[in-house]
């Protein structure tokens, strides 16, 4: 495992529910792990969605180095290489590629929350809802880390936090 483990979260567009993921593993982790997103190639949003970057104001969460990314760019083995993969819906959890860092995978589904007609206001609060979740188990696989010595060690908890 690098010193500081590196954690991919997955989703179809990377606009919302994987942009919420990195930036709250940023927040609550300070420094202990590096935290990316990814998305679907083809499928990738062309930008954050403006509801993930005002949840995540409103939570005192950094926001600044957030951006929508293809799965391609960390598919190769190169500088960065992932210990831990986390797709956050099964779309992207049955197609995501093989990782070259054969890293420990898990699933943390959540619901799509960009293909909803619903008011803003109910997009926002149902986001809120998904980072809230997400910080839960954040803080938990945070945690969890401090206490072993190889990623492998992870694998059944990593898997586990998606029950809460």
């Amino acid at each position: 495992m690098s010193p500081v483990p590196n954690v991919l979260f997955v989703s179809v567009e990377n606009a919302l529910r994987s942009q919420l993921a990195e930036a709250c593993l940023r927040h609550v982790s300070k420094g202990r792990f590096n935290a990316f997103s990814c998305g679907m190639p083809g499928r990738v949003a062309p930008t954050v969605s403006p509801v993930a970057l005002e949840v995540l104001h409103r939570a005192g969460m950094p926001i600044a180095r957030l951006s929508p990314k293809s799965w391609d760019l960390f598919r190769v083995s190169g500088p960065t290489r992932m210990d831990f993969v986390i797709s956050l819906d099964a779309e992207t959890a049955s197609e995501h590629p093989a990782w070259a860092s054969q890293p420990e995978l898990a699933l943390w589904s959540y619901p799509p929350l960009l293909w909803t007609l619903t008011p803003i206001t109910n997009r926002e609060r149902r986001a809120e809802q998904v980072l809230l979740s997400l910080q839960r188990r954040i803080e938990l696989l945070v945690s969890l880390h401090a206490k072993v010595k190889h990623r492998s060690e992870l694998r059944s908890d990593l898997r586990d936090l998606a029950y809460m």
